[in-house]
């Protein structure tokens, strides 16, 4: 009897087919590794570390943030004063 083995790229599981008739004869399935529990827990403290930096990061630019947005509208207002009163062409209007 003649067969052939198919290996999924998917899941990596080998097939194993009959060449006469095109009937499975057998599935096996990849082996799972598991992790030991000190290995998850020390994943699961890697990633609440990453999300600790993360949240300190964006609570930095927060606070740096109020005073860009502050010189940006000072500055706006220094400028609002040279602008003339013609009014605002949209270039897409100029058909």
């Amino acid at each position: 009897m003649e067969k052939f083995s198919i290996h999924c790229p998917c899941c990596e599981a080998t097939i194993n087919i009959d060449a006469a008739t095109g009937a499975i004869l057998s599935h096996e399935e990849k082996k799972k590794v598991t992790g030991s529990f000190e290995d998850l827990k020390g994943q699961l403290s890697k990633q609440a570390e990453l999300r600790d930096q993360l949240f300190a990061q964006e609570m930095s630019s927060q606070k740096d943030r109020e005073r860009l947005l502050e010189e940006k509208f000072k500055e706006a207002m220094k400028n609002a004063d040279k602008v003339t009163d013609t009014p605002y062409r949209n270039p897409l209007d100029m058909d």
